[in-house]
């Protein structure tokens, strides 16, 4: 294929200019052929011709006669958004095996098209990467996402805010032009009230006059209502009506900016909204192609690159750099922004149509950085949101987090030290629950995930937790309230939010975080103690060991229909852990016996029969419980997960004083394997102490922002 290319290229050129290519043009014919394999060739192809780097070969593929290709392709990936949002929108309500594999193979196809745009603009052609610039701004941008990041409520516009979000964080991440990115940020920072589509869509004095769809096309498919339709079609982007009733919705005032959506779904949004937001605000902190004044004008650049603006300016002489840099207000950073976005909304107006105006103008940088901080401090005290979504808040807030105390408001500090106080009620609960055996080794995971997590230099997130509602437990599926599963799942949960909180509390003190959580060590086993009595090995009691059965309890329990079979019960707790345990008594050597069964002690919720008060109900939990399935339910792959089922006792002893000594010997048990744990996590639940000890927050007016 090069050598014949090579030969074309030879015999098509007249006076330095390429007036034919047919190779090129019969390619792009097939770019969007059915079969995948075609295409990926006829990229390929396309690909090696853009980057050949020769002037009369750019200005042919650039021309009005090629540069419909480019169009197309952006029409292309249009048709492909608005079948993934529809996609989405099926797999939330019916989320299944199939779906999922759909929706994987659908975001494979999005992000595929992106890396394309994106090596076709590397190439270097500028009109070929204003064209897909324009293209994507004027055919998807302005008229479809935009318009669905005003209200939370699925609309008629073809594209969903979820998939919205999702978009705008591939866009912006894959494809890395400038003026794209800039261009984007100050229309999420605009109000934004119409757009024109141009009925013949003018790219760079470029017309199309086919493809796959054209402006009225857009407008007739998503239900777009026209105000006028001749040369031109303006499209009145909506804002939610009072008749709506979200509750991200009616925290807004009736006019607002996307960015001021973003901060909403933050606060008042479901799982899915919080997600894609704050993925947008990481995008956008990490795209280098953004200026940095428009990053500051969102209120998330980081306090140490304000700093270091404000010394750069500084030490080269620039008049208010030096009092700036330690000054409370910049007014320096302010007509920075004011001057940048400025021109970005002049050229939203003059290039692309967009009846818009600036709400930064004459403002303070200072004012949306506290709004980011007052959101991101409501959503860390929000207990309707997955743990996985708070780290996310939490790697942002991370970010955001200023060096000097005084910046951080008293309230901020106030609301999170309350959040804090409320989670470790809820792990001290824990350590009296079902599963406080596993309480230290999830928390001490957990530590170590979450220091990675807000620490890591960028944030990285599965794009199904943008798209879909996080995976629904057995504890919202089914009824019972006593599946140890559903125990284990809100254990997790709640070892990972306190395990945020606790980070972000250290950090706010301007202490090192630990690569471990600070705990104290387990002690050694007291000599009283049924276990000692009873001669438990210490790594635990095993099938086949032999105990003492002084503190052992004779009973009666049937495994099988119709076989019953006498045992000797024993509860015993070593440290953190504990059991239940049946031995069989041996013939040859009297209060001795040989273990046959050892179930964990804790969650078996022992209780006495109503009617037959010899008989004991246990519930017995599994020996160890697969935290990672957390990884699973992110991923919903709810289809392959297998609905699992707690064990059930039912013991029979020889008389109701026999059957109240177990109980008894139960209850003792499990209290002293509760204050073990306990014991053992006292550093970690007394840091409140700590907190209200150091005082984090020094006073500080609340009007400032």
């Amino acid at each position: 294929m090069g050598m014949a290319w090579e030969c074309e290229y030879k015999h098509k050129i007249n006076w330095d200019e390429v007036v034919s290519f047919p190779l090129y043009v019969e390619a792009i014919r097939f770019a969007f052929h059915e079969e995948g394999m075609i295409r990926t060739a006829v990229r390929a192809l396309t690909l090696n011709v853009y980057h050949v780097g020769d002037e009369a070969v750019n200005k042919f593929v650039a021309n009005n006669q090629n540069a419909d290709y480019f169009l197309n392709l952006v029409k292309f990936f249009l048709d492909q958004c608005i079948s993934f949002s529809i996609l989405v929108s099926n797999a939330s309500k019916n989320l299944g095996a199939e779906s999922t594999s759909s929706l994987l193979s659908a975001i494979d196809e999005i992000e595929d098209n992106l890396y394309y745009f994106s090596d076709v603009n590397s190439a270097g052609i500028p009109e070929v990467g204003r064209l897909i610039m324009d293209g994507l701004l004027t055919l998807l941008i302005f008229p479809l996402i935009l318009p669905s990041l005003r209200t939370s409520v699925a609309n008629e516009t073809g594209i969903g805010a979820s998939t919205s979000l999702y978009l705008l964080c591939c866009i912006l991440r894959i494809v890395k032009i400038k003026d794209l990115a800039n261009t984007v940020a100050s229309a999420l920072l605009s109000y934004i009230e119409t757009f024109v589509l141009r009925s013949e869509l003018e790219l760079n004095g470029h017309k199309s006059d086919h493809g796959s769809r054209d402006a009225s096309q857009i407008a007739e498919d998503n239900n777009i209502s026209p105000d006028s339709y001749s040369e031109s079609l303006q499209v009145t982007i909506p804002y939610p009506s009072s008749s709506r009733s979200p509750t991200a919705d009616n925290n807004l005032p009736q006019h607002f900016t996307p960015r001021e959506a973003l901060l909403s779904f933050i606060t008042c949004g479901d799982d899915v909204q919080v997600s894609g937001s704050l993925s947008l605000l990481a995008t956008l902190l990490q795209t280098k192609e953004l200026d940095e004044s428009m990053v500051d004008a969102f209120g998330i650049l980081p306090q140490r690159k304000q700093h270091k603006k404000l010394l750069l300016q500084a030490l080269v002489g620039e008049e208010a750099g030096e009092e700036q840099l330690f000054s409370t207000e910049s007014t320096v950073v302010k007509d920075g922004i004011s001057s940048e976005l400025d021109i970005y909304v002049q050229k939203l107006k003059d290039q692309y149509g967009v009846s818009c105006t600036s709400p930064m103008t004459g403002a303070s940088p200072r004012v949306h950085r506290f709004q980011v901080l007052d959101a991101l401090v409501s959503l860390l005290c929000r207990s309707n949101i997955s743990a996985e979504t708070l780290w996310d808040g939490g790697w942002l807030l991370r970010q955001l987090l200023p060096h000097s105390k005084a910046e951080f408001k008293n309230h901020h500090a106030r609301l999170l030290k309350d959040s804090f106080h409320n989670c470790t009620h809820r792990l001290l609960e824990e350590t009296r629950g079902t599963w406080p055996d596993m309480l230290v080794t999830v928390l001490c995971d957990e530590w170590r995930k979450c220091k990675r997590v807000i620490e890591a230099s960028s944030l990285r997130k599965d794009p199904m937790c943008m798209l879909l509602p996080p995976y629904k437990s057995a504890s919202e599926e089914l009824v019972s309230s006593e599946s140890s599963f559903i125990a284990g799942e809100r254990m997790c949960e709640t070892v990972k939010v306190f395990v945020l909180l606790h980070h972000l509390h250290i950090f706010s003190l301007g202490r090192i975080l630990l690569d471990q959580p600070p705990l104290f060590s387990q002690v050694d086993i007291p000599e009283e103690t049924r276990a000692k009595n009873a001669g438990v090995n210490p790594s635990g009691p095993k099938p086949g060991n032999e105990i003492n059965l002084v503190d052992a309890v004779p009973c009666r329990i049937a495994f099988e229909r119709g076989k019953e079979r006498h045992f000797y019960f024993l509860s015993i707790s070593m440290g953190s852990s504990g059991w239940v345990v049946l031995a069989e008594e041996l013939v040859t050597k009297p209060q001795y016996g040989v273990i046959r069964v050892a179930a964990p002690l804790a969650g078996c919720n022992p209780r006495i029969d109503d009617k037959h008060r010899r008989w004991l109900h246990l519930r017995i939990r599994p020996s160890l419980f697969s935290f990672t399935d957390a990884a699973k339910h992110s991923s919903h792959e709810k289809a392959k997960s297998r609905a699992l089922v707690d064990g059930r006792w039912t013991l029979a002893f020889r008389d109701e004083e026999s059957c109240k000594v177990a109980l008894t010997m139960i209850l003792e048990e499990i209290r002293l394997q509760s204050h073990e744990v306990e014991r053992r996590l006292k550093p970690l639940l007394e840091f409140e102490k700590d907190l209200e000890s150091s005082n984090p927050t020094q006073p500080m007016d609340d009007n400032t922002s």
